[in-house]
């Protein structure tokens, strides 16, 4: 299902549903939002215009005027999280969070509310169609790809504001691992239905980055770092 911030950081509907929030929409919006629903119930591929026709209760008319056939409607889905990634994730479960590198762990932790509230069954929407879409389109690809970066560039934000709490690391490369670990953790824990598969894995990424930051503050006091 596909869910909007709640207070709690978690993506949830509002309170009267998915369905009645979809009907509130304008006729563009509530296209968007059925797909998005619907590819992340079915995936892109199982799901067809009927589908979205009648889950959306839009006219095939008016779906046409908007989207001329269903990878326009995945365009359309893709530039929804492109332009929307502060404004549907980041803010909400960043508000109150003020250390750069708790952001980081809060924004992950967003995820695995995802997890518990879907009991293992939520996928990044952007992960599950990149792994789903195999040679896409030219346009298709290069959203997919600016949605990953815009994310990863937002951790390598994150790590920037830490200062030198890290040392002489490579920001940008960092934020593209941990955008690998969460794929990672939250395809795992979808194939096991197992959350122990994402604490696991964020534990270590965890470690990882308190390790980076000994080893810093050791460099700072002029002492050799242990191996």
């Amino acid at each position: 299902m596909v869910r909007h911030p709640g207070e709690d950081g978690a993506l949830i509907w509002p309170a009267d549903g998915p369905i009645n929030h979809i009907m509130t929409a304008d006729t563009r919006d509530r296209i968007l939002l059925t797909a998005m629903e619907l590819f992340w119930e079915k995936g892109y591929g199982s799901t067809s215009v009927s589908d979205i026709l009648s889950r959306s209760q839009v006219h095939s008319g008016s779906l046409y005027h908007f989207f001329p056939g269903k990878q326009d409607v995945l365009v359309g889905v893709l530039e929804w999280y492109r332009d929307g990634i502060w404004e549907n994730l980041l803010n909400p479960v960043w508000q109150g969070v003020e250390d750069p590198v708790e952001r980081i762990f809060a924004l992950l932790s967003g995820y695995r509310n995802h997890l518990v509230v879907t009991d293992c069954t939520y996928g990044c929407p952007i992960g599950s169609l990149a792994l789903e879409l195999h040679e896409p389109d030219p346009r298709v690809r290069e959203l997919l790809a600016a949605n990953f970066t815009n994310w990863s560039t937002a951790i390598r934000d994150c790590l920037e504001a830490a200062g030198d709490r890290f040392g002489d690391i490579d920001t940008a490369a960092l934020g593209e691992y941990v955008l690998t670990v969460m794929e990672g953790a939250v395809m795992q824990a979808r194939t096991y239905r197992d959350l122990g598969y994402f604490d696991r894995n964020i534990a270590m990424l965890r470690q990882h980055f308190e390790l980076l930051e000994a080893t810093q503050q050791r460099s700072r006091r002029g002492s050799p770092a242990q191996s």
